[in-house]
């Protein structure tokens, strides 16, 4: 899945580069108070209703954890690639062999 391009405007809010994109609609129940919380965040933030600031907000959310999701992975799979190699060592190669000898000789060691 491929976010959709933003940037920084001068207020700080995001911004979409992309002019055209499909619509669909999101609908949700909120409580009075979650309601007024979202209305004085998105006045502060000076965002111009409460819809733009929520999916805005939500999608910064998203792709923070989706980023964080993906960063975990990958780093699951280093860590995965990394433990083989360390039981199960490739043998060295030549030049490995060449660089061993000038560091013994380099160092002093026969």
């Amino acid at each position: 899945m491929s976010l959709p391009k933003t940037s920084e405007s001068n207020t700080g809010r995001k911004i979409k580069t992309q002019q055209a994109e499909a619509k669909a609609r999101f609908d949700a129940r909120l409580t009075v108070v979650q309601k007024r919380v979202f209305e004085e965040a998105a006045r502060i933030k000076g965002f111009k209703s409460v819809s733009e600031f929520v999916i805005q907000t939500t999608m910064d959310a998203a792709t923070i954890i989706i980023e964080r999701h993906h960063a975990i992975l990958v780093s699951e799979n280093d860590k995965e690639i990394f433990f083989k190699a360390l039981l199960n060592p490739p043998k060295p190669n030549d030049d490995l062999m060449r660089a061993a000898e000038l560091y013994k000789d380099e160092v002093g060691i026969k």
